[in-house]
């Protein structure tokens, strides 16, 4: 799909770019982006996934998955 664009379309959108945010706040963006992606990045390092310990149970039993679920059913054995 990229595959057709040259050098000319790159600069058309390079262009619309400028025009639509402005010279003097382009570089304010990009600093905003990359801080983001820091700090996104240093999250993702210290939420580590956690494993539960063995023994121990946060969750709930499971439901009988044969049990009928829904309106008009009845717990009848």
């Amino acid at each position: 799909m990229l595959g057709n664009l040259t050098g000319w379309h790159f600069v058309i959108i390079a262009l619309i770019v400028v025009l639509l945010f402005g010279a003097t706040r382009l570089p304010a963006l990009a600093r905003s982006i990359g801080q983001s992606t820091k700090i996104f990045r240093e999250e993702m390092k210290t939420d580590a996934p956690t494993t539960p310990e063995a023994g121990t149970t946060t969750a709930e039993t499971p439901a009988d998955p044969a049990a009928p679920t829904g309106p008009g059913t009845s717990a009848k054995p």
